[in-house]
């Protein structure tokens, strides 16, 4: 589990295909200890859940090493993932944690596009649309992940919904660089859809 709050920004140094294709072995620079970063540990990459096989320091920087199923790759934004893409990195909720952000699974539900970015003294808005399936489990004031990143519903309309990004979250995560266009993860709030699931078991 995860709660949304990015701790580091990764960079993918290698991209290789193994397993006839089937599989990317992914190796991602950061600035963690590499001493605590243990083979079978989880680290959300843009807010997709990944497992670690493999870690190292090479010059004085902690790389590990995930791999991405082909699923991954087709069902979230993994797959425009290349040399040099940049990863908002979370590790895993550790028990007595802080939970600053909202309890976040690391399963992409799907994939969200910019509509627009409107730049604001400091912050931005952003306008995205997603799949009607998706939109029904999000509401304003609510919870979503967006690329790993726990934030707030600004405004819904039908499948188009907005957030305000405050100048903390511009600078410490990759949502600076979102743009008219850009594809982002999204992960909807759990408690958003275990309600609708209730709801519709009546």
């Amino acid at each position: 589990m995860f709660t949304g709050i990015v701790t580091d920004i990764g960079e993918i140094v290698s991209f290789t295909p193994v397993a006839q294709g089937q599989l990317h072995r992914l190796r991602i620079a950061c600035s963690y200890d590499q001493a605590t970063i243990a083979d079978g540990a989880s680290i959300a990459s843009n807010g997709v859940c990944l497992t670690v096989v493999a870690s190292g320091v090479a010059g004085g920087k902690t790389w590990y090493d995930v791999d991405a199923a082909a699923e991954t790759l087709a069902l979230t934004t993994a797959k425009h993932w290349k040399l040099g893409t940049k990863l908002n990195l979370e590790r895993a909720l550790k028990i007595g944690d802080e939970l600053g952000g909202h309890i976040v699974a690391g399963h992409v539900d799907g994939i969200a596009t910019i509509v627009s970015r409107e730049d604001l003294p400091d912050m931005a808005r952003f306008f995205l649309s997603t799949t009607r399936e998706l939109a029904r489990f999000i509401a304003t004031k609510g919870s979503i992940t967006l690329d790993g990143v726990s934030l707030t519903v600004n405004t819904v309309k039908d499948v188009t919904f907005s957030v305000l990004i405050i100048p903390h979250t511009l600078e410490v995560t990759t949502i600076g660089g979102w743009k008219a266009g850009s594809e982002v993860n999204i992960e909807v709030d759990l408690m958003a859809r275990y309600a609708a699931r209730l709801t519709e078991m009546k």
